[in-house]
């Protein structure tokens, strides 16, 4: 499956005491086409292998990260990029909540700033996470 992650409403190049505020998606333990806060969007296209189970369906990828039947994807927030890039916090994209994962290209469209103008973080959910 190739997931298409659409972010928009990004909040600033500097939001609360966080300065050089960059996004990207975490590949294993690192952050991954960064994007700076104050960007009009940011996009990220990802691979995601899907494995038909007993259950229904697993994930699998360098993006993928929890516990089979609680897998997701991090969006990472820090300051800084490259080697500079320290992590302040980070958003889930459950995979569960894929409508059809078998449809070879799904995309998601998410609102990246919270009610306060921070950066979101915790369990991405409508409206701010809307699947197309």
């Amino acid at each position: 499956m190739e997931l298409i992650l659409e972010g928009h409403h990004l909040p600033g190049a500097s939001c609360g005491s966080y300065q050089d505020v960059h996004v990207g998606v975490q590949i294993r333990k690192d952050p991954d086409g960064l994007v700076r806060g104050d960007a009009d969007s940011a996009r990220w296209d990802l691979n995601i292998q899907v494995l038909k189970t007993d259950d229904g369906v697993d994930f699998r990828g360098p993006a993928v990260h929890g516990r089979r039947g609680e897998r997701f994807v991090y969006l990472t927030w820090g300051e800084g990029s490259g080697d500079a890039f320290t992590m302040f916090r980070r958003a889930k994209l459950m995979l569960a909540d894929v409508p059809d994962p078998n449809a070879g290209t799904v995309t998601a469209r998410v609102h990246l700033t919270d009610h306060a103008g921070m950066p979101r973080c915790a369990r991405l959910k409508p409206p701010a996470l809307e699947w197309v």
